[in-house]
């Protein structure tokens, strides 16, 4: 290949996971959740669960209202300094994606601990604290300083009903790349000397696709290109991170191409990756790609491939 396209492909076995499964996010708390614990996809570091706590129900319920956020949460017994708000226009499955893209920064900082929702129809507001309950309601006369963290921050986030939304470059270039890798496994292809047969269809998968995106903007960002990321996490341990319970994970990764059919062209042109498109053990896809940076200026492409367990 030339210099200017790279290509890599990977296939790993995986045995399987222990302890519970996040899965896909169906509300506002568990997508808080799901990319806390896997860093939004591994572009910030992983950071401990919140724990749900009712009063910031309560606070979030305030401010859905109209009361001012730091009123209310000092109302509760919250220093307003160290609480923060998002309020997000979203359905229940598209609430990740939406989180992901516009407050990664928001919903996985370090010094939070706890969490609290109100849903009102397609809205839901969230309110965050890095100040204990128990601390927080303490006598006056004994309390310890309050945390002093950044001036609380409301982050109101773009409607999904809104065409944008719906028509967002990574959901078009995703189904883009559905229809030409189902084209192929539809018909069966010849991988190198290796003649493949025709596969069942892959389906998308949106928590693929946060991981794809994740290794991408991460390698975008630090100007490298590997399947196993600068942390020494392998594809199936992002995908593991992120709560998806897997049997078998393979990830195609590429540099310079500057549309999906070219980069889906260039794969099946190469056997290995050719040979992840086409594995019939395969049932879900992730793909994403990300601008490089210092000085790179082509796309870094991640196709994630996944067979969930039963």
């Amino acid at each position: 290949m030339s210099g200017s396209w790279w290509a890599r492909a990977l296939i790993v076995s995986a045995g399987l996971v222990t302890g519970p499964a996040i899965g896909s996010a169906t509300d506002a708390f568990s997508a808080v959740q799901v990319l806390r614990e896997g860093g939004c996809g591994g572009v910030m570091p992983a950071a401990r669960p919140l724990r749900h706590d009712q009063a910031l129900d309560e606070v979030a319920r305030q401010w859905a209202e109209g009361q001012p956020l730091a009123a209310a949460a000092e109302r509760s017994g919250y220093p307003a300094l160290a609480t923060s708000g998002l309020h997000v226009s979203s359905t229940d499955a598209a609430i990740l994606e939406l989180l992901r893209r516009s407050a990664c920064h928001a919903v996985t900082g370090q010094e939070l601990r706890a969490l609290g929702v109100y849903r009102r129809g397609l809205d839901s507001w969230l309110v965050m604290t890095s100040d204990y309950r128990s601390a927080a309601l303490a006598p006056a006369s004994s309390r310890a300083p309050p945390y002093t963290a950044p001036a609380p921050v409301s982050l109101p986030l773009e409607s999904p009903r809104a065409p944008t939304i719906h028509t967002a470059p990574a959901e078009v270039l995703a189904s883009q790349a559905l229809q030409l890798v189902n084209d192929v496994r539809a018909r069966g292809v010849r991988c190198g000397e290796t003649a493949f047969a025709p596969a069942p269809p892959l389906a998308l998968s949106g928590t693929l696709a946060n991981v794809a995106f994740g290794h991408a903007a991460d390698m975008a960002e630090h100007d490298y290109f590997e399947h196993r990321d600068l942390n020494g996490q392998s594809p199936a341990d992002r995908v593991r991170a992120v709560g998806y319970r897997e049997k078998l994970v393979g990830e195609n990764i590429a540099y310079g191409p500057k549309s999906v059919e070219e980069v889906v062209q260039g794969w099946l042109d190469s056997p290995g990756h050719c040979e992840n498109i086409m594995d019939p053990r395969f049932a879900e896809m992730g793909i994403a790609n990300v601008p490089g940076r210092s000085g790179r200026h082509g796309l870094y492409w991640v196709q994630v491939f996944a067979e969930p367990q039963a």
